[in-house]
């Protein structure tokens, strides 16, 4: 795994000893090819940052700035050695991320989140998407023109009730993609 382009292209990322799932190569290129120009300047949120590498890639790609949020103390200890293996700056919070949203994101406070959660894979696992989409500070977190780029399994339908605007989705292999805005009474 590596930062696909950038100020720090081609840089070996680091992937924390967890059982974390960090994003292909190949679909952080697709995720920020389709992103394009919204990059360059954005204020941007990794959640369930794993190793920080969207964020970091973010960042490489001329984000203005970025914060991670991690729950998990080794893939922190992983995100903040990334960063200063690419020699770039980022903000990292070891914190469950429901928590982050509600205490410590401000309303529009970010132009692009991310998140990559952990799939529920088995009957009573927990399935951190639907509490994304139902979660109103993630909404209110978001610019008016912001984007919510969401890793999940393929072919489970987004739940209808939350509202978000689908406005892209690809799946590569194991991974679906979305690309979303927030419910226009958030926006």
């Amino acid at each position: 795994m590596r930062v696909v382009a950038g100020s720090a292209g081609g840089i070996p990322l680091l992937t924390p000893r967890t059982d974390v799932r960090p994003t292909m190569d190949r679909v952080k290129a697709a995720i920020f090819s389709s992103l394009g120009e919204s990059v360059p300047g954005a204020r941007v949120l990794d959640l369930f940052a794993g190793s920080g590498a969207l964020g970091i890639e973010a960042l490489s790609r001329g984000a203005a700035s970025a914060t991670f949020v991690e729950n998990n103390a080794l893939a922190v200890g992983t995100i903040r050695r990334n960063l200063e293996k690419t020699r770039l700056a980022g903000t990292v919070h070891q914190l469950d991320v429901f928590s982050f949203l509600d205490r410590m994101a401000a309303p529009e406070s970010f132009d692009i989140v991310f998140a990559d959660p952990p799939y529920a894979k088995q009957p009573g696992e927990r399935d951190f998407t639907p509490e994304l989409l139902g979660s109103a500070s993630l909404a209110s977190a978001l610019t008016s023109g912001g984007i919510f780029v969401l890793e999940k399994l393929p072919g489970i339908a987004l739940p209808a009730h939350a509202g978000w605007e689908l406005v892209r989705g690809k799946t590569y292999g194991a991974t679906e993609v979305v690309f979303l805005r927030p419910p226009k009474s958030c926006a």
